[in-house]
């Protein structure tokens, strides 16, 4: 049975914290499940992939969604990428806005600029529209410990709906392998898109 891609896209932001196994995951699923999806990579992203999963990407936004579409088998046009000066992207304006975005993993500094509306590249600009115009917006902060100021700025935005969803996994369910608690906070963030999965153990 064929796959149907989602024609309304999820934008994806991967930064340069730690944590590319959460974001490519999480990439390879929402394209497993027919997913269409904009994705932004940051210059840190893309080094701290390399570094933690050895995925050495190109460097124009093209030549990264072919590597990435070859990469995870997924249909030619479902993954789009964008460059972080790309500023006639769809996900700059309201009229064009995703249905819901991850930042994934998210560094502090990304999420500093996201708290204080300053729109200096595309993934900031492109978390400024999902929040006015009050889409589900999903950050993954990947940091510890947490200072006074992370806390504010997460607390800003969670007064605002945005949803703080640190890369926290849960013991319970017994893991035992690093996939395992990788799938664990993948399975929480694609249950705030409303996308059903089965990868880790529910309780009960």
């Amino acid at each position: 049975m064929p796959l149907t891609i989602e024609p309304t896209p999820l934008a994806l932001a991967i930064t340069g914290a730690s944590g590319a196994p959460y974001a490519l995951r999480l990439l390879e699923v929402l394209l497993s499940k027919g997913e269409a999806v904009d994705l932004m990579i940051s210059a840190p992203g893309q080094i701290v992939l390399g570094m933690e999963a050895g995925l050495k990407l190109p460097g124009r936004p093209a030549e990264i969604g072919r590597a990435l579409t070859r990469h995870f088998g997924s249909h030619q046009g479902q993954l789009r990428v964008f460059g972080k000066e790309e500023w006639t992207a769809p996900l700059a304006s309201g009229s064009s806005v995703p249905r819901a975005m991850v930042v994934c993993p998210c560094t502090m500094g990304t999420l500093a600029s996201i708290a204080s509306g300053l729109s200096g590249n595309l993934i900031d600009r492109a978390a400024d529209v999902v929040i006015k115009e009050g889409r589900k917006l999903v950050l993954v902060p990947r940091e510890t410990p947490y200072s006074a100021i992370h806390l504010e700025n997460m607390l800003k935005l969670a007064r605002l709906g945005v949803v703080i969803l640190p890369p926290n996994p849960g013991f319970y369910t017994q893991p035992s392998s690093v996939p395992d608690l990788v799938d664990f906070v993948v399975s929480r963030i694609l249950d705030q898109l409303a996308i059903e999965n089965d990868l880790s153990p529910r309780w009960g």
